[in-house]
Protein backbone atom coordinates (compact mmCIF):
# COMPACT_ATOMS: atom_id res chain seq x y z
CA UNK A 1 0.00 0.00 0.00
CA UNK A 2 1.52 3.59 -0.53
CA UNK A 3 -0.26 7.03 0.10
CA UNK A 4 -0.13 10.52 -0.04
CA UNK A 5 -1.48 12.96 1.77
CA UNK A 6 -2.10 16.20 1.08
CA UNK A 7 -3.72 18.40 3.63
CA UNK A 8 -6.38 16.21 5.47
CA UNK A 9 -6.83 14.20 2.89
CA UNK A 10 -5.04 10.63 1.32
CA UNK A 11 -4.69 9.36 -1.99
CA UNK A 12 -4.03 5.65 -1.16
CA UNK A 13 -2.78 2.93 -3.87
CA UNK A 14 -3.84 -0.85 -3.09
CA UNK A 15 -3.69 -3.94 -4.79
CA UNK A 16 -6.96 -6.05 -4.97
CA UNK A 17 -10.43 -6.59 -6.04
CA UNK A 18 -12.33 -3.75 -5.84
CA UNK A 19 -16.03 -5.17 -5.23
CA UNK A 20 -14.20 -6.05 -1.61
CA UNK A 21 -13.08 -2.85 -1.24
CA UNK A 22 -14.90 -1.23 2.40
CA UNK A 23 -15.14 2.37 0.94
CA UNK A 24 -18.37 4.38 1.16
CA UNK A 25 -18.20 4.11 -2.59
CA UNK A 26 -16.84 2.29 -5.02
CA UNK A 27 -16.47 3.05 -9.08
CA UNK A 28 -17.40 0.96 -11.64
CA UNK A 29 -15.15 1.30 -14.85
CA UNK A 30 -18.69 0.96 -16.90
CA UNK A 31 -19.46 0.76 -20.59
CA UNK A 32 -21.82 3.40 -21.83
CA UNK A 33 -25.03 1.07 -21.62
CA UNK A 34 -24.28 0.56 -18.17
CA UNK A 35 -24.56 -3.17 -18.50
CA UNK A 36 -22.26 -5.18 -15.97
CA UNK A 37 -20.02 -7.60 -18.10
CA UNK A 38 -17.19 -9.23 -17.53
CA UNK A 39 -13.94 -7.30 -15.24
CA UNK A 40 -15.21 -4.79 -12.67
CA UNK A 41 -18.15 -4.82 -13.81
CA UNK A 42 -18.58 -8.61 -13.54
CA UNK A 43 -16.87 -8.71 -10.12
CA UNK A 44 -19.37 -5.31 -9.00
CA UNK A 45 -22.38 -7.76 -10.40
CA UNK A 46 -21.00 -11.15 -8.80
CA UNK A 47 -20.58 -10.19 -5.46
CA UNK A 48 -23.30 -7.35 -5.04
CA UNK A 49 -26.36 -9.03 -6.69
CA UNK A 50 -28.96 -8.23 -9.19
CA UNK A 51 -30.19 -5.40 -7.95
CA UNK A 52 -26.92 -3.22 -8.96
CA UNK A 53 -28.17 -3.99 -12.78
CA UNK A 54 -31.26 -3.46 -12.34
CA UNK A 55 -30.71 0.06 -11.28
CA UNK A 56 -28.57 0.28 -14.36
CA UNK A 57 -31.03 -0.68 -16.50
CA UNK A 58 -33.22 1.93 -15.13
CA UNK A 59 -30.89 4.17 -15.87
CA UNK A 60 -28.66 3.67 -19.00
CA UNK A 61 -27.53 4.41 -21.51
CA UNK A 62 -24.80 7.30 -20.65
CA UNK A 63 -22.15 9.29 -22.72
CA UNK A 64 -18.83 8.45 -22.26
CA UNK A 65 -17.05 10.40 -19.40
CA UNK A 66 -20.34 10.38 -17.40
CA UNK A 67 -21.22 9.19 -14.36
CA UNK A 68 -24.05 7.77 -12.48
CA UNK A 69 -24.96 6.81 -8.97
CA UNK A 70 -26.86 3.21 -7.71
CA UNK A 71 -27.20 1.68 -4.84
CA UNK A 72 -24.45 -1.11 -3.87
CA UNK A 73 -26.61 -4.53 -3.39
CA UNK A 74 -24.60 -6.73 -1.52
CA UNK A 75 -21.27 -5.05 -1.13
CA UNK A 76 -19.50 -3.52 1.48
CA UNK A 77 -19.94 0.44 -0.12
CA UNK A 78 -23.00 2.19 -0.03
CA UNK A 79 -22.94 3.49 -3.61
CA UNK A 80 -21.56 2.32 -6.93
CA UNK A 81 -20.81 4.88 -8.85
CA UNK A 82 -20.33 3.85 -12.85
CA UNK A 83 -18.14 6.14 -14.88
CA UNK A 84 -18.13 5.36 -18.61
CA UNK A 85 -14.47 5.10 -19.67
CA UNK A 86 -12.95 5.32 -23.05
CA UNK A 87 -12.11 2.76 -25.31
CA UNK A 88 -8.63 2.76 -26.69
CA UNK A 89 -8.51 4.10 -30.69
CA UNK A 90 -11.69 5.78 -30.34
CA UNK A 91 -10.48 9.38 -30.45
CA UNK A 92 -10.13 11.70 -27.69
CA UNK A 93 -9.55 9.50 -25.33
CA UNK A 94 -7.47 10.92 -22.07
CA UNK A 95 -9.79 13.98 -22.19
CA UNK A 96 -12.96 11.14 -21.86
CA UNK A 97 -11.03 9.65 -19.39
CA UNK A 98 -10.32 12.77 -17.23
CA UNK A 99 -13.69 13.25 -17.54
CA UNK A 100 -15.09 9.91 -16.52
CA UNK A 101 -12.73 10.19 -13.44
CA UNK A 102 -13.81 13.91 -12.49
CA UNK A 103 -17.66 13.43 -13.06
CA UNK A 104 -17.28 10.40 -10.51
CA UNK A 105 -15.42 12.66 -7.89
CA UNK A 106 -18.14 15.46 -8.77
CA UNK A 107 -21.10 12.13 -7.74
CA UNK A 108 -19.17 11.60 -4.41
CA UNK A 109 -19.07 15.32 -3.44
CA UNK A 110 -22.27 15.98 -4.28
CA UNK A 111 -23.64 13.05 -2.05
CA UNK A 112 -20.20 13.96 0.69
CA UNK A 113 -19.18 10.83 0.20
CA UNK A 114 -16.20 10.51 2.63
CA UNK A 115 -14.51 7.60 0.76
CA UNK A 116 -14.24 6.22 -2.95
CA UNK A 117 -12.46 3.57 -4.52
CA UNK A 118 -11.23 3.66 -8.37
CA UNK A 119 -10.10 0.61 -10.59
CA UNK A 120 -7.92 1.75 -13.46
CA UNK A 121 -10.93 2.95 -15.71
CA UNK A 122 -10.42 1.61 -19.25
CA UNK A 123 -7.36 -0.53 -19.00
CA UNK A 124 -8.72 -3.67 -19.46
CA UNK A 125 -10.74 -4.87 -22.11
CA UNK A 126 -11.15 -1.51 -22.94
CA UNK A 127 -7.21 -1.35 -24.27
CA UNK A 128 -6.08 1.98 -22.87
CA UNK A 129 -2.50 2.45 -21.62
CA UNK A 130 -1.84 1.73 -18.54
CA UNK A 131 0.87 4.08 -17.60
CA UNK A 132 -1.40 6.91 -19.36
CA UNK A 133 -3.91 5.74 -17.55
CA UNK A 134 -2.31 6.20 -14.00
CA UNK A 135 -0.92 9.29 -15.21
CA UNK A 136 -4.70 10.90 -16.24
CA UNK A 137 -6.54 9.25 -12.84
CA UNK A 138 -3.86 10.45 -10.46
CA UNK A 139 -3.62 14.15 -11.26
CA UNK A 140 -7.06 14.36 -11.52
CA UNK A 141 -7.75 12.91 -8.14
CA UNK A 142 -5.22 14.73 -6.92
CA UNK A 143 -6.35 17.90 -8.66
CA UNK A 144 -9.80 17.55 -6.99
CA UNK A 145 -8.49 16.60 -3.91
CA UNK A 146 -7.02 20.39 -3.22
CA UNK A 147 -9.99 22.07 -4.11
CA UNK A 148 -12.70 19.92 -2.68
CA UNK A 149 -13.94 18.78 0.59
CA UNK A 150 -14.91 15.56 -0.33
CA UNK A 151 -14.34 12.71 -0.58
CA UNK A 152 -11.64 12.99 2.25
CA UNK A 153 -10.19 9.60 1.19
CA UNK A 154 -9.35 8.21 -2.46
CA UNK A 155 -8.25 4.81 -3.14
CA UNK A 156 -7.21 3.48 -6.52
CA UNK A 157 -7.73 -0.19 -6.34
CA UNK A 158 -5.37 -1.65 -8.89
CA UNK A 159 -5.87 -5.66 -9.82
CA UNK A 160 -2.63 -7.20 -10.06
CA UNK A 161 0.90 -6.43 -8.99
CA UNK A 162 2.14 -5.14 -12.17
CA UNK A 163 -0.56 -2.30 -12.30
CA UNK A 164 -0.08 -1.67 -9.29
CA UNK A 165 3.11 -1.10 -9.65
CA UNK A 166 2.14 0.95 -12.65
CA UNK A 167 0.10 3.78 -10.60
CA UNK A 168 2.93 3.37 -8.13
CA UNK A 169 5.60 4.71 -9.85
CA UNK A 170 3.79 7.17 -11.51
CA UNK A 171 2.67 8.47 -7.73
CA UNK A 172 6.28 8.31 -6.63
CA UNK A 173 7.32 10.91 -9.54
CA UNK A 174 4.08 13.02 -9.13
CA UNK A 175 5.05 12.88 -5.26
CA UNK A 176 8.77 14.01 -6.13
CA UNK A 177 7.83 16.97 -8.25
CA UNK A 178 5.43 18.27 -5.66
CA UNK A 179 7.96 17.91 -2.85
CA UNK A 180 10.91 19.43 -5.62
CA UNK A 181 8.24 22.45 -5.51
CA UNK A 182 8.35 23.23 -1.85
Amino acid sequence: MKELRIKNKVLKLIEGNIALVDAEAVVNAANKSLILGGGVAGAIRSFGGPSIQEECNSIGPIEVGEAVITGAGNLKAKYVIHAAGPVYGEGNEDEKLKKATLNSLKSAKKKKIRSIAFPAISAGIFRFPIKRCSEIMIRACLDFMKKNEHPEEIILCLYGDKSYSVFETTLNHIEKSLNDLD
